[in-house]
């Protein structure tokens, strides 16, 4: 039996954008070693396992390094080939029988998820993420090259710190010293501000090089946290990011009570299988 290895651009309309993710479509379980060891070989900085789990469909996220609790990006991703090979009559039917009419539920380490097609490419249903007052660790700031000053806000949600600076030209010049903020004691740090293009309300970075990813191009869970902190400020629920990574990519959001909707478009860079 052939196991479907899907590489897929999530938040992204064009290939070579947004954030790549691989997606893993197994039988059965395997291994959290040799899962981890897919993750480490195909060296993204997401890779999704999806399988079947008793009567429901189990997704986890794994970076090059460690397994994470929530990922907006591979979620997506997942989501996206799932729909592909649908379409293209082959995906495994252990798989095919959750995909319904269009919408697909998973069992996550965040617990139940829900992602269907939508007008906006892929919308994902997630938990918003509360960010709470907080002090940053020593050094941090002068690791990002920032001055006190430059910080109007500091908080950290369950998985991560949020700064909130003057500019979005301070969170695009941003060089951090990686080495120091792989000592945070949460998986990363969200840098933010106001946006600075018509396309979009606010703009983010996110660093992550304690769990292995020294910048992710785009960050689906750190949108849980930015969409509650963010909608505040402009009154409404329906906002729209900008992570101005490298590869750059936006995301739509609708908070709604305790959960967000994250929506983005997906492109398949390629198809293939796993030998092993």
């Amino acid at each position: 039996m052939t196991i479907p290895l899907i590489v897929v651009d999530a938040f992204a309309s064009e290939p070579f954008r947004g954030n790549p993710a691989a997606v893993c479509l197994l039988p059965a379980a395997r291994g959290d070693r040799w899962m981890q060891s897919v993750a480490m070989e195909m060296n993204l900085s997401e890779t999704a396992f999806v399988y079947p789990d008793g009567e429901h469909l189990r997704l986890r996220w794994m970076t090059p390094a460690v397994e994470v609790d929530l990922c907006g990006h591979a979620t997506i991703a997942a989501t996206h080939a799932i729909r592909e090979l649908h379409a293209l009559g082959t995906l495994p039917a252990e798989i095919a029988k959750h995909w319904n009419n269009g919408s697909i539920q998973f069992q996550s380490r965040s617990g139940q998820l829900t992602a269907e097609s939508s007008a906006h490419g892929i919308t994902l249903d997630f938990p918003a993420t509360k960010v709470e007052s907080a002090t940053l660790p020593e050094g941090i700031t002068q690791a990002l090259g920032l001055k006190s000053e430059d910080l109007l806000f500091v908080g950290r949600s369950k998985f991560d710190y949020l700064l909130q600076v003057p500019s979005a030209a301070i969170v695009r010049a941003l060089h951090p010293e990686m080495k120091q903020l792989a000592q945070l004691p949460v998986r990363g740090l969200i840098v933010t501000a106001l946006g600075d293009e018509s396309n979009h309300d606010f703009i983010s970075r996110f660093f992550a090089p304690g769990a292995g990813v020294d910048e992710d191009p785009v960050t689906g869970s750190a949108h849980c946290a930015l969409a509650p902190f963010w909608a505040p400020h402009f009154g409404r629920d329906t906002l729209f990011g900008y992570q101005a990574s490298k590869r750059g990519g936006l995301v739509r959001m609708e908070l709604s009570g305790s959960r967000v909707r994250l929506s983005g478009k997906a492109v398949t860079v390629s198809r293939g299988e796993l030998l092993v």
